[in-house]
């Protein structure tokens, strides 16, 4: 099967994902093979090549944003039937025996492995993936539609929650890549204020499209404080800025697994007060399915870009350099 393999970590610039042709994966007892249909590229993606997340298990095969069809499956499994559309994301396979896993916190299980990082993904014809921890795609859209719900979606979903925004509030969200072109639709879907904070004009103006109530840069000043508030952006620099926006008591959520470093901040500015500074690790299958089901609900309308899966090291430098408006994916299935 054709597939875009990391062996190194290198920028991206240096084109680190070679096309190869490798060997397809058989599925092992509860696992499904998966004919991949696209594959949506998330910002992880870009940090797993370049070596910003050096625990990845090399080589190996990123992307984990998946939709396709079951091609077979392993002993065991019967959730999901041979030529059943499923979903496959971050969350490869968790314990379900660590004290995390007990408490409903899978995301941060002692043994969790994740899909394109330590498991081959989808950025490639075929992968497997435990049929436990694949998803039902809902009918109401297609591969492509639903590509970015399975990350972008679900980190954003629970980044919201963490962030404790309630109707009615006012919601800040920094940067305005894929996971908030779906969180601010979902955040207004709860009647909620929305402030999106971006350095690109073309992302504001998708914002305002969406729903937001006021759109601009991160050094300008919104209308009023936020409640709560997400950052998307993988800036340390951003976190000092979106604290002295936020209310006495609001928590601002940091919804991504990397971040620049985040500067020295001021107690009595950004944090006294009852401020609430946060991180967001992956997500649960339960963040997942109530995903899926709100998205369907609302509806979520999600704006692609869609590229040959040959291309994945220039869509990665696109998304790198900012330049891609919603979420891209690649279409590899026919």
């Amino acid at each position: 099967m054709k597939a875009m393999v990391l062996r190194s970590f290198r920028p991206v610039e240096e084109r680190p994902l070679g096309a190869e042709d490798v060997p397809v994966p058989n599925p092992g007892p509860g696992e499904l093979l998966v004919r991949v249909g696209v594959c949506g590229v998330c910002r992880t993606d870009l940090h797993t090549v370049e070596g910003e997340l050096p625990e990845a298990a090399l080589p190996v095969i990123p992307g984990h944003q998946v939709v396709g069809t079951v091609a077979a499956r392993g002993e065991g499994c019967g959730r999901f039937g041979v030529g059943d559309r499923v979903g496959a994301a971050w969350l490869h396979r968790a314990c379900g025996t660590c004290l995390y896993c007990r408490q409903g916190r899978e995301n941060l299980c002692l043994e969790g492995r994740f899909t394109g990082y330590h498991a081959n993904g989808g950025y490639a014809e075929f992968m497997t993936v435990p049929e436990a921890f694949a998803y039902a795609v809902p009918a109401a859209f297609t591969d492509e539609e639903a590509a970015p719900l399975l990350c972008a979606g679900i980190i954003g979903f629970r980044a919201l929650r963490l962030s404790g925004i309630a109707p009615g509030r006012t919601l800040g969200l920094y940067g305005f890549g894929a996971s908030a072109h779906i969180a601010v639709q979902v955040a207004v879907h709860w009647g909620c204020r929305v402030y999106a904070f971006s350095r690109s004009r073309e992302h504001r103006s998708m914002a305002l499209e969406l729903g937001a109530a006021w759109a601009g840069s991160a050094d300008e000043s919104p209308p009023a404080q936020t409640d709560a508030a997400v950052i998307f952006a993988p800036a340390g620099g951003l976190v000092p800025l979106a604290l002295a926006n936020t209310a006495k008591g609001g928590t601002v959520a940091l919804a991504g697994i990397y971040m620049t470093p985040v500067p020295a901040m001021d107690y009595q500015e950004h944090l006294y007060q009852e401020r609430v500074l946060r991180s967001v690790a992956n997500a649960t299958r339960e963040d997942g399915d109530e995903l899926l089901k709100l998205a369907a609900a609302i509806p979520i309308r999600t704006t692609t870009n869609a590229y040959p899966l040959g291309e994945a090291n220039r869509v990665l430098q696109r998304l790198k350099e900012g330049l891609i408006s919603g979420a891209a994916v690649l279409k590899i299935g026919p």
